[in-house]
């Protein structure tokens, strides 16, 4: 199967390339630059990795406090 243009576009923009960046790429493609393009989308992916694991780090520290909260619950029951 073939990638069109569009496809491409459409799948840069799904993967949240910014429109910028998906002209980028396809121009890239066009004019031979291969690697270059590949960069783009390395950086991007790079990208969206640093944001998973920042949001992985917040909900670790949520789960930390729903821990310590039930616990301390549990601890208190115990008492009575």
């Amino acid at each position: 199967m073939e990638l069109t243009e569009n496809a491409i576009y459409d799948n840069l923009i799904d993967a949240g390339c910014s429109q910028q960046t998906a002209k980028q790429f396809i121009n890239g493609l066009k004019n031979g630059k291969t690697a270059d393009s590949l960069k783009l989308l390395t950086a991007h992916r790079r990208t969206l990795l640093d944001s998973l694991h920042d949001a992985q780090c917040k909900i670790d520290c949520l789960d930390y406090l729903l821990y310590m909260i039930k616990k301390e619950k549990t601890n208190l029951e115990k008492r009575r």
